[in-house]
């Protein structure tokens, strides 16, 4: 099995616009189309926006969505405490790297500092 990946909102809300250059559009597709992977944050994200419709919802519905466990929480906790990291970014890392997973987002700088966590921006792939 090659590389996992959990996308984060910025590269999510991308794609449902069309927003992405070719190559992240089609790099970020082949992805989608294998089976795609996010937080319940980028959930609430995406769809607490009051431009998420019905059609953005099923799409978010087709995503594997991983729960806050207690892993997770502790995790969290000790990302926010070690890196004064934002909450949902605190989430979303101990999300990845509980799970082993490779963050892909446009927004690295929020991860970076994040010893363990790789992250990949799309743009760059």
């Amino acid at each position: 099995m090659g590389k996992e990946y959990l996308i984060d909102t910025n590269v999510l809300i991308e794609y449902i616009g069309n927003l992405l250059p070719e190559k992240s559009y089609s790099f970020i597709s082949g992805i989608i189309d294998q089976q795609f992977t996010i937080s319940v944050i980028n959930k609430i994200e995406v769809l607490g926006h009051n431009t998420a419709g019905k059609d953005i919802e099923d799409f978010i519905g087709l995503a594997d969505i991983i729960e806050l466990t207690e892993e997770i929480t502790n995790k969290t906790i000790e990302l926010r405490k070690q890196y004064k990291t934002k909450l949902p970014d605190a989430i979303i890392a101990a999300t990845a790297l509980v799970n082993e997973l490779t963050i892909i987002t446009r927004n690295t700088k929020d991860f970076e500092k994040i010893e363990g966590l790789e992250v990949l921006n799309p743009n760059d792939n």
